[in-house]
């Protein structure tokens, strides 16, 4: 649901997979992150999406193309285990002007919940100029739970997600006000960080 009261906002969403972007099978990322941040955020999105291998290189160039394109937000999905093809983090620190490691940290605390081998999972979160990069998990699932985090039967928040804390640190660089669906992902902000409704 948007409206136009909110900040336009465009967000960089990446999957990087060889198998996937040479056609083996059809990607599941893509669709997973702009499903999500669709229900999350109230602010119109406009998507720069990516579909590219596993090469550190051509990683770093598409996060680049897609900050300098405007890209406030940048996300991508795989490439971040210790296998000798993943090199997601080392391409993202490439283009780093600042790292956020409370982001990888937390995601790997979420997943934790669920596998032990959580600890072989490298994502990064990194500043370049005004836009946030975040590396996430490859699977669906698994993006849905560190963005919105773990959730009891009833709705209250066991887990905090990642998500919850994207908005006030774009805040912080320079970039437009999101509104989160608080019954998605409440997004946290200091009380004089709060922006009355327009």
């Amino acid at each position: 649901m948007t409206d136009i009261a909110f900040d336009a906002i465009r967000i960089g969403i990446v999957s990087i997979s060889d198998r996937a972007s040479s056609g083996v099978y059809e990607d599941k990322g893509l669709p997973a992150l702009q499903e999500w941040l669709q229900r999350a955020l109230r602010n119109p999105i406009t998507f720069a999406s990516r579909l590219i291998p596993d090469d550190k290189e051509g990683i770093s160039a598409a996060l680049i193309e897609l900050v300098d394109a405007g890209c406030s937000l940048v996300l991508t999905t795989g490439g971040t285990g210790p296998a000798l093809r993943d090199v997601t983090p080392e391409a993202t620190l490439a283009v780093a002007h600042k790292e956020m490691p409370g982001f990888g940290e937390q995601m790997r605390q979420i997943s934790l919940r669920f596998v032990p081998t959580a600890i072989l999972s490298r994502q990064v979160a990194v500043i370049r100029n005004k836009s946030l990069i975040i590396n996430l998990p490859g699977q669906p699932k698994s993006i849905a739970e560190t963005l919105e985090g773990l959730k009891n039967p009833d709705g209250t928040q066991v887990v905090p997600g990642i998500f919850a804390a994207v908005p006030y640190c774009i805040d912080l660089i320079g970039g437009p006000y999101l509104e989160t669906d608080d019954s998605v992902c409440k997004a946290f902000r200091p009380k004089s960080a709060i922006r009355a409704p327009k």
